[in-house]
């Protein structure tokens, strides 16, 4: 494989990361969603959600943050999430990925009730084998129209 080969794959299996996280959720996919994310990932949404006055802790761990998610949406909360202007930038076995990510998020029994978010994401990874996974995820966010503090508490 070439060179610019290697560089266009990495920069697919990168994004492609991202995808996971966002279909992961989506789709209430633990095994899809878990594969988005180093065993030692960390993920704060601290910045997004400190706009509408929450105070959630970061999570720690892949596991940890795969059940506190899904727990939080499964049964209660439909999302859908896209991913546009991804911007990449490899360093060997390591990686930097930023986004835009709508993210979509519906009361299951009420679709009235919902908020839609326009985040800003700041992504580090590394290499995991021939794919990618996420290390660190700061999730900010620039604007927000609905119920944030049903969807996701105070």
């Amino acid at each position: 494989m070439s060179v610019v080969d290697r560089e266009l794959r990495d920069r697919a299996e990168i994004v492609d990361a991202l995808y996971r996280f966002g279909l992961g959720q989506d789709l209430k996919d633990a095994e899809l969603f878990a594969s988005a994310f180093a065993a030692d990932a960390e993920l704060d949404f601290r910045p997004a959600a400190a706009k509408w006055g929450a105070r959630p802790p970061v999570m720690s761990g892949r596991d940890t943050i795969v059940t506190m998610i899904l727990a939080m949406f499964t049964g209660r909360v439909d999302t859908t999430h896209q991913v546009t202007n991804p911007r990449v930038v490899v360093d060997g076995d390591t990686a930097r990925l930023t986004a835009l990510v709508e993210a979509q998020h519906l009361l299951s029994a009420d679709h009235g009730t919902f908020a839609l978010l326009k985040n800003p994401y700041d992504v580090e990874l590394v290499r995991d084998g021939e794919r990618w996974v996420i290390r660190r995820l700061r999730i900010d966010n620039a604007w927000y129209t609905g119920d944030p503090v049903t969807i996701f508490g105070a």
